[in-house]
């Protein structure tokens, strides 16, 4: 049995990640909302609020957890901080990782401003290594629906621009922010890559 160590910034995102849970594998989640607002309110992530996620990420090292995972994309680069004797991993960097792997044009929806330069920067990355042409946009409206409630809303614009994106022909559609993953059951034709699985995965593999 595998024990993985989840860091949330959003209370929805528990669910989100019970359900995309593989067998033999236990999660255990900590919310921590304050790192996302006070992100959203600096207008970014700031060196105080990346070091004080690599800390909240630190405290979850503890004996019988295999792995630690980091679910928020816009506070992020804050794992690179984390001292731990265990894997403490991204899961927008496995994301990143399996949307670029096969090159062509890679379109990354962000659903909220704060996330666009956290995502790109980690995207570009991957994105270098498989010679993948990247396209990172805002869903404008996305977030509004999200933060007023309506995450039936949210979901269904979320899938409209990955549909729109894959018309466009992009190669591969990626949703930056685990709470768009609701997204990929409503998209019509191809499917948009949610990072829950694919972290998860990656965290297992260590």
């Amino acid at each position: 049995m595998t024990t993985i160590a989840c860091l949330h910034t959003a209370a929805g995102n528990l669910a989100v990640f019970d359900a995309a849970c593989p067998p033999g594998v236990t999660l255990t989640h900590t919310l921590r909302e304050d790192l996302l607002k006070d992100a959203e309110a600096a207008g970014g992530l700031t060196d105080e609020i990346a070091q004080r996620t690599a800390r909240a990420l630190e405290a979850l090292v503890q004996p019988g957890v295999d792995a630690v995972l980091l679910t928020c994309s816009t506070v992020g680069p804050g794992a690179a901080l984390a001292r731990a004797a265990i894997p403490v991993l991204r899961v927008d960097a496995a994301l990143a990782e399996e949307a670029t792997k096969g090159g062509g044009r890679v379109v990354v929806l962000c659903a909220v401003e704060t996330t666009i330069e956290p995502t790109r920067a980690i995207f570009a990355e991957a994105a270098a290594r498989h010679g993948a042409t990247l396209d990172v946009r805002l869903v404008p409206g996305a977030w509004a629906a999200f933060r007023g409630g309506d995450t039936a809303g949210y979901h269904r614009i979320v899938a409209e621009a990955a549909e729109a994106a894959f018309a466009e022909g992009a190669d591969q559609v990626a949703l930056a922010q685990a709470s768009m993953t609701g997204a990929v059951a409503l998209a019509k034709g191809r499917k948009p890559l949610a990072s829950p699985p694919v972290g998860l995965a990656a965290a297992m593999a260590g």
